[in-house]
């Protein structure tokens, strides 16, 4: 129930702004939560050009109606939450992600700086590098359980990025994470995708778009480390075209890419 101190608020608004423009500012809102998933409230307040009250109480109006799910500093709609959870994406293509791990850790050595990105593949990858002798290495993610495995191993120094904690992805997003991200310079970044297309790679978040361009800023050497199962899969928000990915790490055979019509070069293609 919406209590009486924001029903004086919402009539107070009322007064000034008219009532089916508050609704349509509402269902704009809803609209970009349902495109981009997540929003903060600095980036919802710089969006519709409103104020951190405004902004507020449209949050309170659509949360009441079950339209959205309000988070700390911001909200989420329904698919984040339903979003699968990490344990049983683990489960999928468990050979193919082990066998782009072992291709993505022959391109690491020691003494190096390399950035992993969320997902389970970059878990994999963690847990085979875990098992490796390569030492003196700095490892900086987002993603809790590879930050968890690499923490326990000998010469690698592990750094989480702070931020907004999404639990069913088991990761860190949000301003907070970008602005740490921009700090570093990697030797190499290994980054994932929900899906790969004749138009190039895909994300069904903006927010999570967004931080991994901030990443490609940091390095020239990126890896994205995708399996086969993404093949002719489009989501939300386009990521990267063809020509701005420099590797893409994957266990799809030269005809599957070809019947996706992607067309990638030798330098490009690393077979897993």
């Amino acid at each position: 129930m919406i209590d009486s101190n924001h029903k004086m608020s919402l009539l107070g608004e009322s007064l000034k702004v008219a009532l089916h423009q508050v609704n349509a500012r509402r269902e704009g809102l809803r609209a970009l939560l349902k495109s981009d998933r997540y929003l903060s409230i600095t980036r919802i307040c710089r969006l519709l050009g409103v104020s951190e009250a405004t902004a507020r109480r449209d949050l309170a109006v659509l949360s009441e109606e079950g339209k959205i799910t309000r988070t700390y500093g911001g909200a989420v709609c329904e698919y984040v939450q339903h979003f699968p959870a990490f344990s049983d994406r683990e489960r999928v293509a468990p050979a193919a992600k082990q066998r782009i791990a072992e291709a993505a850790v022959h391109q690491m050595k020691s003494g190096e700086t390399y950035f992993l990105d969320a997902g389970t593949t970059l878990l994999a990858i963690a847990k085979t590098l875990s098992q490796t002798a390569l030492r003196n290495l700095t490892i900086v993610t987002n993603n809790l359980p590879v930050a968890e495995i690499l923490s326990r191993m000998a010469g690698v120094q592990t750094h989480l990025l702070g931020g907004q904690f999404f639990s069913r992805q088991a990761v860190l997003l949000g301003d907070k994470t970008r602005k740490m991200a921009a700090l570093w310079q990697f030797d190499a970044a290994f980054l994932g995708a929900e899906g790969m297309s004749a138009e190039g790679l895909w994300n069904s978040q903006a927010d999570v778009v967004t931080f991994q361009r901030t990443i490609l800023s940091r390095t020239e050497n990126v890896f994205f480390c995708i399996d086969a199962t993404k093949i002719d899969h489009k989501a939300n928000c386009p990521l990267a075209k063809w020509a701005e990915v420099p590797h893409i790490i994957t266990d799809a055979h030269g005809d599957q890419l070809t019947n996706a019509q992607i067309t990638l070069t030798s330098r490009q293609l690393v077979v897993a």
